[in-house]
């Protein structure tokens, strides 16, 4: 697990990529930033990931800025854990085994 990678969430949909980015500086020197955007309206989805170089900036940036308040918002911030596998095969309906739509 990389622990230089922090998961920030309940951003201010102000917020984007360069600004986040800025806002994480002051702890180090990171390799990258993303805010996470919807692909149909481009809209942020509100959490995005930091990576610190090394694993004590990040450790600073979670002490300083988890709780932290932005724009009324109250953000999180934690060390980002492996993406979780999901079953693949469509938008969470589909039709049954008996054939009959799910209403």
């Amino acid at each position: 697990m990389d622990k230089n990678k922090l998961f920030v969430g309940n951003l201010p949909w102000s917020v984007n990529t360069d600004s986040l980015k800025e806002m994480f500086a002051q702890f180090g020197e990171i390799t990258d930033a993303v805010v996470i955007t919807d692909r149909f309206s481009g809209r942020s989805k509100g959490f995005g990931f930091v990576t610190f170089t090394n694993e004590e900036d990040a450790q600073k940036a979670i002490a300083e800025m988890h709780d932290k308040e932005m724009d009324g918002r109250k953000i999180v911030v934690n060390t980002a854990k492996p993406r979780e596998e999901r079953s693949g095969g469509g938008h969470g309906g589909g039709f049954r085994r008996d054939n009959r739509r799910p209403y």
